[in-house]
Parts: structure tokens; C-alpha cells; sequence
């Protein structure tokens, strides 16, 4: 079970581990908390299923009370059910951006881990990105009780007008009525606490938390990162706000030179993000415009200045979006996928892109169903990555 994480501490060998019941038999073994040593003649597939064990776990702490909620929405539970027919309770180990603490989980093994996982990829010449959180924490973060006034509050008419939007808390042995995370054109997560960014003691303890995250990675997807542009905050929550970013990544930058910030970004504020010191902005307006299937508009969106298009990150799918199989039909997909990668740019592929995986998978889970490799989807994506790995292209 995750919450029991019974296998911790022990270490299992699973030869024949690649595909079928020994891919199982190693991903179930993880769940269960187990070191998981991994054999099979093919090291692709094996590079493949790394990356999914690693994928079972969110590299921050969670909290029970958001877990809860992952387990019992019932929106959210259909969707799991869903993508895992067989779905079992400890399938849902509650969403990795309901954070309860910027520290290492440790049923994945803590910092040294970490560490140890970030010393083997730059062996390999890699990097190591982590996700940061800015908008909001789990409903169980330790500042509902330290720093109540980090949070944004609500009144009792606030609760009974928006429920959706607001929820009753123990904050410190005082309850309040505290607002979930949320953007404004979508109702509140309910497993999240919404940050305020109109208090300056938030915008520097969460500064505090980048330069803490600094000293463990290479660089960070900062999600929904426009949520706390001063604009976005006061319209969403009718409170005006200082800046943040600029000042977070130049603190970040003054002691670890080099760090990377890449922006989940959307409604055209990737220029604005650029310009606040992010490196990477999310390309969602070339993904909407191939989707759709209309030449014109891409062109068009290709004719930006380089100084712009060489800082976007281009994708065709991630953890929110359906998987590029279900969204372009054979052939569209793999004119979309040679347009996006030999773009400028950042090229983001997510996991499972490559074996052709047709099922999204929510981040409140923690285990995926077993999916076949699309073979000729995956002969594609060698030849691509075989291209994109020539010196003119990198």
C-alpha cells in the first residue's frame, strides 16, 4: 500500500523485467516501497520502464487530508476508474500539486536520493528539473497552522456564494474560511489552499522555498505560472500584488548561476513571463493551432522573432493535455511531431510519447495500466530523435 509502504527499506531483483509480468511484477514492487533492480537484454525498454517507476511518486511531500480528497471526489474518481478498471484505493496516492512541504518524500528515499539520482544523470550529460508550485499548497502544508496569513481568506458569505471556491479550516486551533487554489475561468481545486500574493512575507517565504529547490535540481517547471502575475492575482482575487517573479528569479540566479526556469503559461503571457526572467515559456498556442488542423495559423505563429520562439517550449502532449495518439490520427501525428521538434526552441516530450501511449494519466495516480508499444510509432520516434541528435540541430 502506499500509505503503508510495506516493501521500504528492502531491495528486489526482477530479471525479464521490460515487458509483461516482470514490468508488473517491478512496478508493484515499487508502489509497495521497494529498491528495484531491473534486468532485460533491451536497454531502451528498461530506460522506459526507469522512467515510469520513477513517475509512481511525486518528489515532494503530500498530505493525507489532499489524498483523502483524491480518493473521494467523485468527478475525480470516474476518471480514474476510467484509465484503471481495476482501480485500488492505493492506486491514488493524491495529486503531486497539492504539496504539503518543499522536502524530498521519503518513502522515495529523502534528499540523499535525490542527490544520488542527480549525480547519475549528470554522468549521462542531463539535468535535473523539479516542479514548483507557486499558486497554492495541500490543504495539510505546515503554514495553515504557522502562517494563517499566508493564505487567502473568505467570509462566510464568500463560503455559501462559492463553495466550490472556498472550504472551512483549523488554522493554529482557530477555524477559518480559507480559498482554494484556482485560476479564474475554472472552480477551485478542492485538495489545495490558495496562496497570497498581495502579503510580501508569502511572495519571500515562497522565494525562501525556490532557493531551497535551487540547491537540489538544475532547474524547475514552475506550474501555472502566471496565476500570481500581479494582473491575473487581483483579477482572479480582487487583491492588487507585487510582482513576484522577477525578484524570485533573481535571487535564484544571484546564488546558483545558470538555473533554469520554465513557465506553465497560457491566454498569450509567455512573452510577459519571458520578460520576468523565465528562459522557457509553454508553447500552448502552436499545439492548439496543429490540433486543429489548419496550416495558416501555425505558419503565422512560426513567423515570431527568434528571440521569442527560441524560448518556448514545444510539445505535443504533457500531463494535462489528452496523449498526442488520441489527439492526431496516424500521419497528422508525425507531421505535427517533425514541425514541433525541428522548431526553435525547447523540445518537451512527455512520458509514454514515445511507445505511443493512448491513456492519460492523472497525476493523482500512482500506477498506469499496461499499454502495448506502438511499434511503428516508436520506429518514428528513433528516427526523429535521430535527426534532432545531429550538431546543426541541438
Amino acid at each position: 500500500r502506499m500509505d503503508a509502504q510495506p516493501l521500504a527499506g528492502r531491495v528486489a531483483v526482477i530479471t525479464g523485467a521490460s515487458r509483461g509480468f516482470g514490468r508488473e511484477i517491478a512496478l508493484a514492487l515499487a508502489a509497495d516501497g521497494a529498491a528495484v533492480v531491473v534486468t532485460a537484454r533491451s536497454r531502451a525498454e528498461l530506460e522506459t520502464l526507469a522512467a515510469e517507476v520513477q513517475r509512481l511518486f511525486a518528489a515532494y511531500q503530500l498530505g493525507e487530508a489532499g489524498r483523502q480528497v483524491s480518493r473521494t471526489n467523485p468527478g475525480w474518481r470516474r476518471e480514474f476508474e476510467e484509465t484503471l478498471p481495476d482501480l485500488r484505493e492505493e492506486d491514488i496516492a493524491g495529486s503531486g500539486f497539492a504539496i504539503a512541504g518543499y522536502t524530498v518524500a521519503d518513502h522515495i528515499g529523502g534528499p540523499a536520493a535525490l542527490a544520488r539520482l542527480r549525480a547519475r544523470l549528470r554522468s549521462r550529460g542531463l539535468r535535473l528539473m523539479l516542479d514548483f508550485v507557486p499558486n497554492h499548497t495541500g490543504l495539510d502544508h505546515p503554514w495553515v497552522d504557522q502562517h494563517p496569513g499566508y493564505y487567502v481568506h473568505g467570509t462566510e458569505d464568500d463560503l455559501a456564494r462559492a463553495p466550490a471556491n472556498y472550504t472551512r479550516r483549523s488554522c493554529g486551533g482557530a477555524e477559518r474560511i480559507l480559498a482554494h487554489g484556482r485560476d479564474p475561468y475554472f472552480p477551485g481545486w478542492p485538495d489545495t489552499l490558495q496562496l497570497d500574493y498581495a502579503n510580501p512575507a508569502l511572495q519571500d517565504a515562497m522565494i525562501g522555498e525556490l532557493l531551497t529547490i535551487a540547491g537540489q535540481c538544475d532547474g524547475v517547471r514552475c506550474d501555472m505560472a502566471m496565476l500570481v502575475l500581479p494582473e491575473v492575482f487581483e483579477r482572479t482575487w480582487g487583491r492588487p500584488s507585487g510582482a513576484f517573479w522577477p525578484r524570485a528569479t533573481d535571487a535564484v540566479r544571484q546564488r546558483v548561476p545558470g538555473f533554469c526556469f520554465m513557465a506553465e503559461v497560457y491566454w498569450d503571457l509567455e512573452w510577459t513571463l519571458q520578460q520576468q526572467g523565465f528562459d522557457y515559456t509553454y508553447d500552448k498556442r502552436l499545439y492548439d493551432r496543429l490540433r486543429e488542423g489548419h496550416a495558416r495559423p501555425v505558419r503565422e505563429h512560426l513567423h515570431a522573432g527568434l528571440d521569442y520562439q527560441d524560448r518556448l517550449a514545444r510539445f505535443l502532449e504533457n500531463h494535462d493535455e489528452p496523449r498526442a495518439v488520441a489527439t492526431f490520427p496516424d500521419g497528422r501525428h508525425e507531421a505535427a511531431a517533425v514541425l514541433t521538434y525541428l522548431a526553435p526552441g525547447l523540445r518537451f516530450f512527455h512520458q509514454g510519447q514515445f511507445e505511443g501511449r493512448t491513456r492519460r494519466i492523472s497525476p493523482h495516480l500512482c500506477r498506469a495500466p499496461e499499454e502495448p508499444v506502438n511499434e511503428r510509432l516508436a520506429a518514428f520516434y528513433d528516427r526523429l530523435l535521430a535527426v534532432l541528435r545531429r550538431p546543426a540541430l541541438r
